[in-house]
């Protein structure tokens, strides 16, 4: 089942139990993810459908911290509640341990030896983590390993 319709299965059960801030989150999943769909002119790829999640929680998680530093607890409070929905679809993200064992097989395998082959090494990393990790996460452990 692709994710678009796990979405449409969520927002009929929001709607009959009257949850309207998971609704109106599932609504905008489900806005974007469509919007995408039409602009591709053909069904999207379960990778491609985490693609366009993950950039919705990236879009939420910059808001938050935003938010945060603005004392908008009202805001941060909705926001958390978006995320919890939006991470309901996402896979399960990687631990940082997990993420820095695959970053050191990936430097082993690419032959890095310093920063000036991060690109080299971000370039055959991300697609094993896309969608699993934050890529902060995966930039800064990727810059610990190269200057080691």
């Amino acid at each position: 089942m692709s994710i678009l319709d796990q979405l449409n299965k969520d927002m009929i059960t929001a709607m009959k139990q009257k949850d309207k801030e998971t609704l109106s989150t599932v609504r905008m999943l489900k806005s974007a993810l469509q919007t995408e769909q039409i602009n591709k002119r053909e069904d999207l790829s379960e990778e491609e459908e985490v693609t366009i999640l993950a950039r919705e929680k990236k879009q939420r998680m910059e808001s938050y911290s935003e938010f945060k530093a603005a004392g908008r607890e009202d805001l941060v409070l909705k926001l958390e509640k978006e995320l919890s929905v939006v991470d309901n679809y996402l896979p399960a993200q990687l631990s940082e341990e997990e993420v820095r064992t695959i970053v050191q097989e990936t430097v082993a395998q690419t032959q890095a030896s310093s920063m000036k082959d991060m690109g080299k090494v971000m370039g055959a990393l991300m697609p094993k983590v896309k969608g699993k990790a934050d890529g902060s996460l995966v930039s800064s452990i990727v810059k610990e390993e190269l200057t080691k």
